[in-house]
Parts: C-alpha cells; sequence; structure tokens
C-alpha cells in the first residue's frame, strides 16, 4: 500500500471519528436542552428570574477547569458555554412572557 492509499485511509478513519462524535455533541445538546426547558417553565410558574448571573459565573469557571484538564482551549470553552447560556436565557424569557 502506497503512502497516499495510507493517508486516505487515516483520513477516512479520523472523520469517521469526528462524525460519530459531532453526533453525540448534538444528542448531548438535546438532553441539556430538555433539561434547561424544564428550569424555565419551574422559574416561570415560580416567578424566578430567566438568568441566573451567578450560577452562570460558576458554570463558566467550572468548564474552563474541565477544558483545561481536558487540554481544550478554556477560551474556546467559555464561548461555547457563553453561547449556551445565551440560548438558555433567551428560551427562559420565552416562557415568561
Amino acid at each position: 500500500m502506497d503512502a497516499a492509499t495510507r493517508a486516505a485511509e487515516v483520513l477516512k478513519d479520523h472523520r469517521e471519528s469526528i462524525d460519530r462524535l459531532d453526533a453525540i455533541l448534538v444528542f448531548t445538546l438535546a438532553e441539556r436542552f430538555k433539561h434547561t426547558q424544564s428550569v424555565g417553565r419551574l422559574k416561570a410558574e415560580h416567578g424566578l428570574p430567566p438568568s441566573d448571573p451567578s450560577r452562570e459565573a460558576r458554570q463558566i469557571e467550572r468548564l474552563e477547569r474541565l477544558a483545561e484538564e481536558a487540554n481544550l482551549d478554556p477560551e474556546f470553552a467559555k464561548k461555547f458555554l457563553t453561547f449556551i447560556i445565551g440560548e438558555v436565557i433567551r428560551h427562559h424569557e420565552k416562557l415568561q412572557k
């Protein structure tokens, strides 16, 4: 087997792994949003604010630590969670109307 054929096989294996991991991410995010929707409904029913800045800050710090442990750029992890938190708050605000 020549080097180009071997490289193509390795590339295919990596891409298959990436595709599986992307599916895991999507299903994990869907499960997470099921829980945050429940939290949003609970907050709306009890007149609680849609946002909890102290919890959000703790979660961001926690995710940054986890990212460091996983050798993932903590700044990327922070941006990712900040985006997710923004979406959750937007959903919670809709439930309050």
